[in-house]
């Protein structure tokens, strides 16, 4: 049998399989990405076993724990931790803390199925303080730069022309302003903190010590920036993209209508997903009805639901552009201006996206 490892650098570089013992409501809250969930008891039962060990102590919790799990559900779930051992030979179990749920699961896949299967020693809690650790050290001890820009500069863009780039949108599943909610769900916090640190870990170990990241407020969506990473971006230098506003409008007009559209028909069909894009989009706006003031909600409203009805109706994108130019000049280009302003004297450089991407790249090889 392979040893039972706390090597969680190397378990993390190798994305090697992960049985997590855990009960569902531990591992829906925060898990990793090569795990999945096997529980030696369900929810029903750990609430059972926790509060029997809250009254009566340790030894009366595992005795209930064991009249919990036999019979028929014991051979299930060690069918399952089997059929999990022989499809990922390299992998390894774990739960909360490296304890007794993982020495039982290892006991009982030994004594049962005849598997020696190795678990991790301190399992999910000293994993996921390895990995708040691992962003820590490189936020201390890397150089970043950040890009920023007017909405609809092609952020983005820059950023997957770059191989040192750290796509905190891409981990967070969502474009980052108040139109950027994607048709599938944002990731769990904490399952959003794991992709990120495991990143940098594999930038890292790949030799890389210089990063660009999109400059972000300290949501992204429903996902929350690692407070050390936010409070490093408000002084990390800043390169500032630049795009005419008819550029700018047709990049919206791409990312925020077609493409999102597509994704919604896609995922759903045309007859359920344009209805639920409109409505996305529609709800999007009304999301920051307070910031833009009535009258500018309700004359943009009106322009976006006549061009919704044209989309619906002929499939032309044409009209959108009127309600996208109104929001970009009316509201996020100001708001904008002001960040620049107050972030002028972090902005080492500014161009257009040929000329920044150039920038990056030879900043990257003097760092």
């Amino acid at each position: 049998m392979r040893d039972n490892s706390a090597d969680y650098r190397a378990i993390f570089l190798g994305d090697l399989p992960l049985m997590d013992a855990r009960a569902p409501v531990e591992f829906s809250k925060g898990a990793f990405p090569t795990a999945i969930n096997r529980p030696l008891m369900n929810d029903i039962e750990r609430q059972k076993v926790g509060t029997c060990y809250k009254m009566h102590g340790q030894q009366a919790a595992i005795e209930l724990g064991h009249r919990l799990v036999s019979g028929a559900t014991k051979a299930d779930r060690i069918e399952a931790w089997a059929a999990f051992a022989r499809a990922n030979p390299n992998g390894y179990l774990y739960c909360f803390r490296g304890g007794l749920r993982s020495q039982i699961t290892q006991q009982w896949l030994k004594e049962e199925a005849g598997i020696d299967y190795p678990r991790v020693l301190g399992g999910y809690k000293a994993m996921r303080t390895f990995l708040i650790e691992t962003t820590e050290a490189a936020i201390g001890e890397c150089d970043f730069v950040i890009v920023g820009g007017m909405t609809g500069t092609g952020k983005t863009e820059v950023l997957a022309q770059l191989d040192n780039a750290v796509d905190l949108e891409g981990h967070a599943n969502h474009r980052g302003s108040s139109f950027g909610k994607r048709a599938t769900p944002q990731p769990g916090q904490i399952d959003f903190e794991n992709r990120l640190a495991i990143d940098l870990l594999k930038r890292r170990a790949a030799g890389g010590e210089a990063f660009v990241l999109e400059d972000e407020s300290r949501m992204i969506g429903s996902c929350s920036l690692p407070l050390p990473l936010h409070q490093g971006m408000q002084r990390f230098p800043l390169v500032w993209l630049e795009d005419s506003l008819e550029g700018r409008v047709e990049r919206i007009l791409r990312d925020y209508v077609i493409d999102l559209g597509a994704e919604f028909i896609a995922l759903h069909g045309a007859e359920v997903g344009f209805p639920a894009f409109a409505e996305r989009l529609q709800q999007s706006l009304a999301n920051i009805v307070k910031r833009l003031g009535g009258e500018r909600y309700q004359r943009l409203a009106l322009l976006m639901d006549q061009a919704l009805a044209e989309q619906a109706r002929s499939g032309s994108v044409d009209l959108h552009r009127a309600w996208i130019e109104g929001l970009l000049g009316e509201y996020y280009d100001p708001m904008y201006a002001y960040q620049r302003e107050s972030k002028a004297e972090r902005i080492e450089f500014a161009g257009d996206q040929q000329a920044v991407v150039e920038y990056l790249r030879t900043r990257k090889q003097r760092a």
